[in-house]
């Protein structure tokens, strides 16, 4: 197991299970993902299009900039189609120079090749420059955003509807986690050679490099794309693939409370999916879900006991015993607390 947690909860949850010593444990709020009204998750095999995990899968969430992987997927279908090339200028309008940020700044009047247009995107995620690729290819950014869900709707993207280039707030502008996955899957299987735009890490503009925001890129192993958001309606958002052997996998998460979170959990996706893969190919049956463990997979007395100021010391536990769990040096413990122990870095005692 991989769950790499950004606060000491689990380490008080060994020390509470485990009877480890402990001089004083500090008050701790146990803190879920799965409580955040926002959060929806999905792993899909990138082959197959099989859904390996889904929490809220098919809820309508904002997706902000991960919209620009539809801005982008038009633009390649433009570019395969020859009606778009890389070395077209894109003039900047009045609408489009005053996006809010993030943007690359251009003033209206100041043009943009394509090619440099689609790397400023991947990496800055200039809305300025999204809005100036939409208005090119369709005329104006409301024709383009209704291409943009008259695409979504042909790759079987049921529930998403598009009202910008962007991905800035609008009421109307939704998605879910699934749709972004099958989003994902079709660009690369049907642009493989322009997906590996996903993959730059710095993007050279006139002289200066432009630095992705996705940073995930070149630190897990096999993530090669695709694309990260936020707006403090969406909140955190990431879509990431990733390929290991001849196996690749595409995590989505939305509505992250923070980006280490957001990161966080989209590399415990990964690497858990790839793990139950290597492990169904040797005969095992098991699942991501089996595998991911959560604050809340926890019984309610190891919640409440994170959130209080009880004290763990000499091996003990203060506090009474609830839901059949032993505190006299807590050497009774469930498969969900053998769990917790393990990931916090301790050994359940037998």
């Amino acid at each position: 197991m991989r769950w790499r947690p950004n606060t000491s909860a689990l380490a008080i949850v060994a020390a509470l299970l485990a009877g480890l010593p402990s001089a004083v444990a500090p008050a701790a709020a146990a803190t879920s993902l799965y409580a955040v009204p926002k959060y929806a998750a999905v792993l899909m095999d990138a082959a197959t299009g099989e859904v390996l995990y889904a929490r809220q899968a098919d809820a309508a969430r904002f997706p902000a900039s991960i919209t620009k992987v539809m801005t982008l997927y038009v633009a390649f279908e433009e570019l395969a189609a020859g009606r778009l090339r890389e070395d077209d200028r894109l003039t900047i309008s009045r609408n489009a120079a005053w996006q809010p940020p993030s943007k690359l700044g251009l003033r209206p009047g100041a043009t943009i090749s394509v090619r440099e247009a689609m790397g400023v995107l991947v990496t800055r995620s200039a809305n300025d420059i999204a809005v100036a690729l939409a208005e090119h290819i369709a005329g104006s950014e409301s024709a383009f955003a209704a291409r943009m869900t008259g695409t979504a709707r042909r790759l079987g993207m049921s529930r998403t509807t598009f009202r910008n280039a962007s991905g800035l707030p609008d009421p109307g502008h939704v998605t879910t986690a699934r749709d972004i996955a099958t989003l994902s899957r079709a660009v690369i299987r049907t642009f493989p050679d322009r997906y590996r735009l996903f993959a730059t890490v710095g993007f050279d503009y006139e002289g200066r490099i432009i630095d992705n925001h996705n940073k995930l890129l070149g630190v897990v192993p096999g993530v090669d794309g695709i694309k990260t958001g936020f707006t403090n309606a969406a909140g955190f958002t990431l879509a990431a693939s990733a390929q290991q052997g001849n196996r690749r996998l595409i995590a989505i998460v939305l509505g992250g409370p923070s980006r280490m979170m957001r990161d966080g959990n989209v590399t415990d996706l990964l690497e858990t999916g790839f793990e139950v893969l290597d492990r169904r190919a040797r005969g095992e049956y098991t699942t991501v879900a089996a595998n991911l463990a959560e604050p809340d997979d926890l019984n309610d007395w190891v919640m409440e006991r994170l959130a209080s100021d009880d004290v763990v010391a000499d091996g003990g536990i203060a506090g009474a015993a609830a839901n059949g769990t032993a505190v006299a040096g807590a050497r009774a413990v469930g498969p969900a607390g053998r769990a917790a122990v393990r990931l916090a870095g301790g050994s359940p005692q037998p």
